[in-house]
């Protein structure tokens, strides 16, 4: 590996959308990835779920809604365009007519004031270079009395078994590219500092884990981190950095593959999570 660290740059998302990417993102339910939100939800509320990506729980909280607006946002038109697909396969009888899904940019919504009693994020706040101002933006058009939800990953909280020094290459790896592009992978133990930074005085902070320990769930994990790091835009990015070479990634790609074939594999990935209640 290079030791030089280059210069951070601007702002680009870490994971790109890749196959691999959006193979773990369709996995994700309002059940595993939003359940510190779920006993606030209430039929009728109006939700903004930012950072949407291919919808999976975009659609799970419009359920939950019932006859509430239900709005996905995401800056990545290619995805948006996969949920509104998605949504259509997944719910089966025809669209919800609660839900739709837009392309826009969660640090300038083009959105009015006050348009959501509940504005959502999930794994967004840890990419962007302004996530104080990113959650500014999602208070504005919650309405007074409102919440403003996020939970976000925290990669230095991960832990697994067995070790093997190049998974640790993969974290140490996976770290310096999130930071290059502008975000902060330890994202989750600043959920609650970067809200009140964001003007709001009534927060409540929570975390809650995935684990991985099932071999069938395991070899999923483990196969798609491999192919993250060969054929993703994390590899790429980690190259044209100088972080490591194509050698680098392959290596690491076979670390995650005896990591998934082990029958005592174990892997825990801790969450950080926020309720922001918009004063009235």
């Amino acid at each position: 590996m290079v030791d030089s660290e280059p210069a951070t740059e601007g702002h680009r998302y870490t994971h790109g959308h890749h196959e691999s990417v959006l193979r773990s993102h369709r996995w994700r339910t309002a059940e595993n990835s939003a359940g510190y939100l779920l006993p606030w939800l209430r039929p009728g509320q109006d939700l903004l779920d930012v950072g949407c990506g291919p919808g999976t729980i975009t659609v799970d909280l419009a359920r939950r809604v019932g006859t509430g607006r239900v709005v996905g946002l995401d800056n990545a038109e290619e995805v948006i365009d996969i949920a509104r697909a998605s949504a259509l396969t997944t719910v089966g009888d025809g669209p919800l007519p609660n839900l739709q899904f837009i392309v826009g940019d969660v640090s300038a919504l083009d959105v009015p004031d006050a348009s959501f009693d509940v504005v959502h994020a999930h794994q967004v706040l840890q990419h962007l270079p302004d996530p104080v101002g990113a959650l500014a933006e999602m208070g504005r058009v919650c309405r007074p009395g409102g919440l403003v939800a996020a939970r976000d990953g925290d990669y230095r909280a991960f832990a697994w078994y067995p070790a093997d020094p190049w998974l640790d290459a993969w974290l140490d790896v996976y770290g310096r590219v999130a930071r290059h592009n502008g975000g902060e992978p330890d994202g989750g133990r600043h959920l609650m500092a970067w809200a009140r930074a964001a003007g709001f005085t009534q927060v409540t902070g929570s975390a809650s884990a995935w684990c991985f320990s099932d071999p069938d769930d395991c070899r999923w994990w483990g196969e798609l981190w491999a192919d993250r790091m060969t054929e993703s835009a994390i590899g790429r990015r980690a190259v044209e950095l100088g972080i490591v070479g194509p050698h680098d990634l392959r290596e690491i790609a076979g670390a995650w593959h005896r990591w998934a074939a082990h029958p005592d594999a174990w892997f825990g990935l801790l969450h950080g999570e926020i309720l922001c209640r918009v004063e009235s």
